[in-house]
């Protein structure tokens, strides 16, 4: 068996969308982004700074989400996906911001470049580092699916 390190990352790999729940005034929102990682699972999206999950970033930074490869049969179909929770963002920093949109675009070649001038007036860039990871995998681990790494 793989090691749970290398599982994840593979699955990851095979992923292109990222659910980010957050919180504002005890009352939950999700959000659907397009996400890029690396190695070390750090999770990285770019979103405008007055969507409801950016603004409710920006005072909350806690966060939970999940991240499913696409499923095409339904119920009833061994089911696999990944949930997560951690700390999300906004990278700020020219340094850490030209990494990540390294990682970011070379998962998307072909997304149009924002340009850099807008990281700054109304775009952002952020990263979620996630504490925890919790893969759950009824097709290769079908006995005991739940499997938890602690970052």
């Amino acid at each position: 068996m793989k090691e749970l390190k290398a599982v994840i990352l593979d699955y990851l790999s095979q992923t292109k969308l990222l659910q980010i729940g957050t919180t504002k005034n005890n009352k939950p929102w999700v959000a659907t982004v397009w996400f890029a990682h690396d190695k070390d699972f750090n999770f990285y999206f770019i979103s405008h700074r007055e969507r409801r999950h950016s603004d409710e970033l920006s005072e909350n930074p806690n966060v939970a989400g999940t991240i499913v490869a696409p499923h095409t049969l339904g119920s009833g179909e061994k089911v696999v996906g990944l949930q997560f929770e951690g700390v999300a963002e906004e990278i700020e920093d020219e340094k850490e911001l030209e990494n990540a949109l390294d990682v970011y675009y070379s998962r998307y070649p072909n997304a149009d470049r924002i340009p850099h001038e807008q990281f700054h007036n109304g775009v952002a860039c952020y990263v979620i580092h996630p504490k925890t990871l919790v893969l759950f995998d009824q097709v290769d681990y079908f006995d005991n699916p739940r499997h938890e790494l602690k970052l």
